[in-house]
């Protein structure tokens, strides 16, 4: 699947592995949650990037603690009507700081990219022949906005009370 980042195609350093897959080399590999809470050491002793992939049941607060040892967060939208990634994703950058790579993962849609990009997320796996020009614009889509999140722009209600977001 492409990788789109930083309004672009390219190249995806990650590789998932299983649970039970031996990471000895120097791979940037993806883990499960599971995996990460059972090996952190171990993990956190590798000399390459480790990521962990969150089902969209599963709380980010249990990465909390380990969060400047982890590179990247995957998190996984099953359908398009399914929006707990939003959520994570809102979590691990305001309530937690996370800094590192959050990459939207599954049913991945273009009409909701600016949502994503408010959220937190930077990375997203997108289906292969995507219209690029098309994803740029959704991410430019809306103008104005009633909600805060995780970038700076300053929200409807905030204009019009004349008060900073």
């Amino acid at each position: 699947m492409p990788l789109l980042k930083e309004g672009q195609i390219v190249t995806d350093p990650w590789v998932r592995v299983e649970d039970d897959a031996d990471i000895s080399g120097e791979t940037a590999v993806v883990v499960s949650l599971k995996r990460w809470l059972d090996e952190a050491e171990t993990l956190k002793s590798r000399n390459a990037p480790v990521a962990v992939a969150l089902s969209n049941d599963q709380s980010p607060s249990q990465l909390v603690d380990d969060l400047d040892s982890i590179d990247a967060v995957f998190l996984t939208f099953p359908a398009y009507t399914d929006g707990r990634a939003y959520s994570q994703a809102r979590l691990l950058r305001q309530r937690y700081g996370f800094q590192g790579e959050i990459r939207a993962t599954g049913n991945v849609l273009r009409d909701q990219y600016a949502f994503m990009q408010r959220c937190g997320f930077d990375a997203y796996d997108v289906a292969e022949g995507i219209d690029l020009a098309g994803w740029g614009r959704s991410a430019g889509a809306m103008s104005e906005v009633y909600q805060t999140a995780t970038d700076d722009v300053q929200t409807i209600w905030a204009k019009r009370q004349g008060t900073a977001a």
